[in-house]
């Protein structure tokens, strides 16, 4: 088998074979050639040592960066193409669970492709004829739709205890099975799992996230222990019913909330919110009993409450900016609004002012992500659209919803000697109130008026 070889990599391979080394292009690239994808990101590997590399490539004025010099690779930026160009290498020990504590020098390329991680991972065409070398059988595999490691399955993950999570991530992210020893190679492996950082697990996650079925990728990692082990917070909702309310378990529903989401090509945000939104539910689950005991039935009342403090706190583990925290917390938070057409305006007014301007179009596509989980099917959207209609309406007619949209200000209210600190906060916030209720009331006069006489009230 070979394949077309881009006209860059020729030049580099030539500059290489001229000099009496080999050259191979690896990784996922060649996974994806394979597969019939474009290519973006080239990785090769040579027999050349780092600085044989460094000055081959000097001699055609490329920009060299010793980027990973400790393990031979270097960064080279030829005719503006960055590759990463890392000589064959074999690996010894594991102690940390992620890295090798030895690295050593191969002659052949089959000695670097038998360190790597699944079989489809293990393919390099050799440049610059285009030849491909397949030792493991991963044009096979890929072919086939299967996940295999290369060799033991459990030596390969205890050599790296990220491998687990990429197994699943590449079961999503590309729609294939892993193979059936390798699957049950996960469970024993989870203590090497452990080890790795948290924010390789949320680039894992991220990128399960990303998925065209994010749910493949959450079920696998139930399945083999990993939701256990990494999120345990969405693991607990297994098995918690929701009869009267929904088909599924809080789970099930979380899982069929965020396939919508991708589906639909949400933000990475409100994939999480849709996968976290209900995953207060565990702690917040109580039997009420108020029908006779036959007619008992779970409820979970502020749910989306206890929900959004467990989403900080597993955001904040996976060590995601705290913008993106505060966001998805913050959807989550406020899903749980039950729109009826007897709502009045200073509802609507009310709900604009909590849910924030900038987060309506967000909650509303919550709303209909949580509205799939209930069956498995797209929800009759009717009042949510009366909802978005009754806003735009309100939105319209250029009405307060937040502080800065009063016509008073802190600084007015200094002005007529209320002190500025908790009080004046206080107030501030009744002032917006009462101009949600009466958006005519928003007027310099009539606040300050208003404002004097909360403030002698408190004294």
């Amino acid at each position: 088998m070979r394949k077309i070889v881009h006209p860059i990599l020729k030049e580099i391979a030539s500059i290489f074979n001229t000099n009496g080394k080999e050259l191979y292009l690896v990784g996922g690239a060649v996974r994806d050639m394979v597969m019939g994808k474009k290519i973006h990101d080239w990785d090769l590997a040579t027999d050349a040592l780092p600085r044989e590399v460094t000055s081959l490539m000097r001699q055609v004025r490329a920009k060299v960066i010793p980027t990973g010099i400790k393990h031979g690779t270097v960064t080279v930026i030829y005719k503006n193409h960055n590759t990463e160009i890392t000589t064959f290498r074999t690996e010894e020990g594991y102690s940390d669970g992620r890295r090798p504590d030895r690295v050593s020098y191969a002659a052949k390329i089959e000695e670097d492709l038998s360190r790597r991680d699944f079989t489809m991972n293990a393919i390099a065409m050799r440049l610059p004829d285009g030849k491909i070398v397949d030792p493991f059988g991963g044009v096979k595999d890929i072919k086939a739709k299967i996940i295999r490691c290369v060799g033991n399955a459990e030596e390969r993950f205890n050599e790296d205890g990220l491998r687990p999570m990429r197994a699943v991530r590449f079961a999503a992210q590309l729609g294939f099975e892993i193979e059936t020893n390798t699957q049950n190679a996960i469970g024993g492996v989870l203590e090497v799992c452990a080890k790795v950082s948290w924010e390789r697990v949320r680039e894992e996650i991220g990128k399960i996230l990303a998925s065209p079925v994010p749910s493949k990728g959450f079920r696998l990692m139930e399945e083999t222990g990993l939701l256990e082990l990494f999120l345990k917070e969405l693991a607990d909702c297994r098995g918690i019913e929701q009869k009267g309310f929904h088909q599924f378990d809080v789970l099930d529903h979380s899982l069929l909330a965020c396939d919508f989401a991708a589906s639909k090509n949400y933000s990475h945000d409100l994939r999480l919110a849709a996968l976290f939104h209900d995953v207060g539910k565990p702690p917040a689950r109580k039997i009420d009993e108020s029908g006779g005991s036959m007619n008992a039935v779970w409820t979970f009342y502020r749910h989306e409450e206890f929900s959004a403090s467990m989403c900080q706190k597993i955001l904040s583990r996976l060590r995601y900016p705290n913008i993106v925290i505060s966001n998805v917390c913050h959807l989550v938070k406020e899903h749980m609004f039950q729109y009826s057409d007897n709502w009045s305006d200073a509802a609507v007014r009310r709900f604009i002012a909590r849910a924030g301007e900038a987060n309506l179009e967000s909650l509303y596509q919550l709303r209909r992500a949580d509205g799939f989980g209930f069956a498995g099917k797209e929800p009759d959207c009717r009042s949510l659209i009366n909802l978005i209609d009754r806003v735009n309406s309100v939105k319209k007619s250029g009405q307060a919803f937040t502080l800065k949209d009063l016509a008073v200000s802190g600084k007015d209210l200094m002005a007529i000697d209320i002190p500025s600190g908790k009080t004046l906060g206080i107030i501030l916030k009744q002032l917006m109130e009462t101009v949600l209720d009466d958006p005519e009331q928003n007027t310099k006069e009539r606040l300050l008026s208003i404002a004097e006489k909360i403030y002698n009230e408190r004294k």
